[in-house]
């Protein structure tokens, strides 16, 4: 089941760099009597971004969130925060960043790649609680998601039983929705991940959308 992970942090340090925002005539025309549009801000690495997909813009799952919102004409622009390769540290340093602009939906999807390196878990879940911490602080009113991530056997069963903890854990202790795992459905299929085993496709990354939007319906 963990085949799709064990080259994520090689091959996500090599795509793009990339911060998308994906916008919709819904979120570019509203007029000043129009209902004011809120942000939901998903900040992540490379499943976030879409790597490997040909039109990221399209098809990553935070622009199918965005299809998803505009077809139920619910006034919420997607910004997509994925950077492939990126880490706990990482966000932690980059997340302020994209907090310069008002933040309503928080979701965090971050971790996967400390837990192929490696990184000790008690790190991994200081860097994550401080980006929840920066965001808290910024946006009280702010609603916050997190996704669940799991990391193959081969780093050490017991390792990986304390890295799957951190989410459930971290969501309980700051009041968060959990997606409990981000690639459910998606991780281990062949059909639905790309040749390298690791991305989703487009298909796959509908199955991501369709797991964060059961969540992420009820905090809208």
């Amino acid at each position: 089941m963990f085949v799709f992970v064990t080259a994520l942090c090689v091959s996500c340090t090599n795509a793009n760099k990339t911060v998308t925002e994906n916008k919709s005539d819904s979120t570019n025309n509203a007029g000043p009597n129009s209902t004011e549009i809120k942000s939901i801000l998903i900040f992540g690495n490379s499943l976030t971004a879409g790597f490997g997909l040909d039109d990221p813009a399209t098809e990553a799952f935070p622009s199918i969130i965005q299809q998803k919102l505009d077809s139920l004409n619910l006034p919420y622009k997607v910004i997509n925060g994925g950077l492939s390769g990126e880490t706990s540290a990482g966000g932690n340093g980059r997340v302020e960043w994209l907090l310069k602009n008002k933040v309503d939906v928080f979701v965090l999807e971050l971790g996967a790649n400390d837990g192929l390196r490696g990184i000790p878990v008690d790190q991994t879940y200081k860097n994550l609680q401080s980006i929840v911490s920066k965001v808290k602080a910024k946006y009280p009113a702010c609603k916050l998601v997190l996704t669940g991530m799991m990391i193959p056997p081969n780093m050490g069963e017991q390792y990986a039983t304390n890295f799957k903890t951190i989410f459930p854990k971290l969501a309980k202790e700051n009041n968060m929705a959990f997606v409990p795992f981000l690639l459910e459905g998606v991780a281990g299929n062949r059909s639905l991940n790309q040749q390298d085993g690791i991305h989703p496709t487009a298909a796959g990354a509908k199955i991501l959308a369709e797991n964060v939007w059961e969540v992420l319906e009820k905090e809208l």
